[in-house]
């Protein structure tokens, strides 16, 4: 099972996709579920746009695919206690990833999930965590 990203998520609507992260959605299409912060991001990304075209399509996205058909984990309280641990350690380390990207690790790690992101960096130095990358470069 995988758990998609923001920017995973994102590909769906481009103008041109990445073919290979196109390819591996329609191949996992029954395994993928997204988190919390994940509809949190894309939600603020479409609220920031000015009133539009643009924005009324990422919206009927939004509200149409989805939430209609992925499964949107929650950041309940097993992922906070593992999140503030694995904080506590980073921290210790004199790193400190951004706050929602510990969130969506946290998700994922709890829940077994392989994280798919294009952003290997932000989520490099968790422990234990499963990530890749479905697109063609990064």
């Amino acid at each position: 099972m995988f758990l998609l990203d923001t920017n995973v998520i994102s590909e769906m609507i481009k103008k041109k996709p990445d073919s290979r992260v196109m390819h591996e959605l329609e191949l996992h299409q029954n395994e993928i579920v997204t988190a919390a912060p994940v509809w949190h991001e894309l939600n603020f990304g479409c609220n920031r746009l000015s009133l539009s075209k643009k924005r009324k399509q990422i919206e009927a996205f939004l509200e149409e695919i989805i939430s209609q058909s992925l499964e949107i984990l929650p950041y309940d309280k097993k992922a906070a206690a593992w999140h503030a641990k694995e904080r506590a350690r980073l921290s210790a380390k004199g790193l400190t990833p951004p706050f929602v990207d510990g969130q969506i690790a946290s998700i994922a790690f709890v829940n077994n999930l392989t994280l798919v992101t294009r952003n290997f960096h932000d989520f490099e130095f968790f422990s234990d965590l499963s990530v890749e990358s479905w697109h063609l470069s990064y």
